[in-house]
């Protein structure tokens, strides 16, 4: 009996404390952010070459990292004219 009060409290606590920080999310006013399209190049290696590694040495179960990370590398490339410049 006492074990499902705790996980009750536990879960009233877990929904307001989600409950507050939407509350504090929307109170404060949000600017527009600029995406960084060479992180996603960056990102797109580097999970081409995890995703290769752990297919061979693992499993072909791995072979989702080498879909995303190509997938973040075409994302990245295609938006190559919006890259930082480096000063």
């Amino acid at each position: 009996m006492i074990q499902i009060i705790l996980v009750t409290l536990l879960a009233i606590s877990i929904l307001l404390g989600i409950l507050m920080v939407a509350i504090w999310k929307r109170r404060k006013p949000e600017e527009e952010k600029e995406i960084d399209y060479q992180a996603f190049f960056a990102m797109g290696i580097s999970s081409v070459g995890v995703g290769v590694v752990l297919t061979v040495t693992i499993n072909a179960g791995f072979l989702g990292f080498v879909g995303l990370g190509i997938i973040y590398m075409i994302l990245g490339l295609s938006k190559r004219d919006k890259w930082k410049k480096k000063q």
